[in-house]
């Protein structure tokens, strides 16, 4: 993805970026989650993406958001 903060889809797919709307919708939708689900995530574990799915998949006990691609 380019470093367009404008364009859809995140800039970077290991880290959530807070500051980049764009990026907040695209990781609510390819989560699964709510927009505030989101925020206790990044809250509990860091704007990590493999950290906030270990711990959905936590969660979830059925380890699904382990198939999902970053």
């Amino acid at each position: 993805m380019s470093d367009n903060p404008l364009e859809p889809g995140p800039q970077d797919y290991d880290r959530i970026n807070v500051n980049v709307e764009s990026e907040i919708e695209y990781w609510t939708r390819k989560l699964g989650v709510t927009r505030p689900r989101l925020a206790e995530l990044i809250e509990e574990v860091g704007p990590g993406v493999l950290d906030i799915k270990r711990r959905l998949g936590q969660e979830s006990h059925g380890s699904a958001f382990d198939a999902i691609p970053p």
